[in-house]
């Protein structure tokens, strides 16, 4: 019955809809192990990544998935991160059509993928850094980054963003400092050509 009662304890000083760590819920229990076991098999914590666990709120349609900032941040122990769908190419109308179930997260910490929750993250550590907001002008040069992950031909693309570079839809003097802070050496070229 005591074991029972400690397995509570813990569930009393979580709230709903937040994503605990390993080390988080470690604080509340004297054994950790036992008392997260049960209260997973019991269905009142969900394993939501490696040493990730959300206390689920309910909604009347059924049970909230977490947060994705939230999963994020916890799993890379940081805020210091920058997340995007590479679906918002498509965003820019340079003729993508190419559909992805994933998310890309620039940080500095884990390169790796991982299934968070119910979606797949791409985290990945760029050379050369990256942004604290996301604009229009940082996702073209990602776009021209990373131009052979896009699944269109390569040149037609070029084509399509020099045309839209020309036509002024972009802050050109943002555009060039974002491509010679974080474009790789092919898209700096590129774009100090379109000047």
């Amino acid at each position: 019955m005591k074991q029972v009662k400690r397995c509570y304890e813990v569930l009393s000083h979580l709230t709903e809809g937040e994503v605990y760590t390993w080390d988080d819920l470690n604080k509340y229990s004297k054994s950790p192990g036992r008392d997260v076991k049960r209260l997973l098999d019991e269905g009142l914590l969900k394993k939501v990544g490696p040493g990730l666990y959300l206390l689920p709120k309910k909604s009347r349609y059924g049970l909230l998935p977490a947060n994705e900032n939230q999963l994020v941040s916890r799993f890379l122990k940081t805020d210091d991160y920058l997340m995007f769908s590479p679906n918002d190419y498509n965003s820019l109308r340079v003729g993508l059509t190419q559909l992805r179930n994933e998310t890309f997260v620039y940080n500095n910490k884990r390169h790796e993928k991982v299934r968070l929750g119910r979606r797949n993250f791409n985290f990945k550590r760029p050379n050369n850094g990256f942004p604290n907001k996301l604009t229009k002008e940082f996702l073209l040069v990602d776009l021209m980054n990373n131009l052979d992950y896009v699944g269109e031909p390569r040149e037609q693309v070029k084509e399509k963003v020099a045309r839209k570079v020309q036509s002024g839809e972009f802050d050109k003097k943002l555009l060039l400092s974002l491509a010679n802070q974080f474009g790789k050496v092919g898209t700096r070229k590129f774009f100090n050509q379109l000047k």
